[in-house]
């Protein structure tokens, strides 16, 4: 999911197919709002995050259905720009907890379902 927030994040463009190959529901909702905030505003993300997710629960065990993935995500090199001007539009990034929910849908794909993003210096 995140690689294709980064990617879509580059132009802002909230209608990028790939956003639905791994999100759905609530995450889906809250990646096109955010990067449709963000077109509207002039601005583009520039750089990326480093990730190193983690399994931190699987349910039911047998047979699962739902896993939830935890990361102590790095946005120091993931900001946003103004896209006139490429003059920095955020506050530095830094390393954040990161919550998701990763459902397997009917068609038995695996896409997250709902997410959270804390404050930086939460892990």
């Amino acid at each position: 999911m995140w690689a294709a927030f980064v990617t879509a994040g580059k132009t802002s463009n909230w209608q990028d197919p790939q956003l639905s190959h791994f999100a759905t529901s609530v995450a889906l909702t809250t990646l096109t709002r955010s990067l449709f905030a963000d077109h509207d505003a002039g601005l583009v993300t520039v750089g990326e995050p480093v990730l190193n997710p983690h399994v931190a629960s699987v349910d039911p065990p047998n047979g699962p259905k739902k896993v939830v993935i935890t990361d102590c995500g790095d946005s120091a090199h993931w900001l946003r720009h103004r896209a006139d001007n490429g003059q920095l539009a955020d506050t530095p990034g830094g390393r954040r907890l990161i919550n998701a929910v990763v459902e397997k849908q009917p068609d038995g794909a695996w896409r997250v379902s709902d997410f959270g993003v804390h404050n930086v210096g939460t892990c």
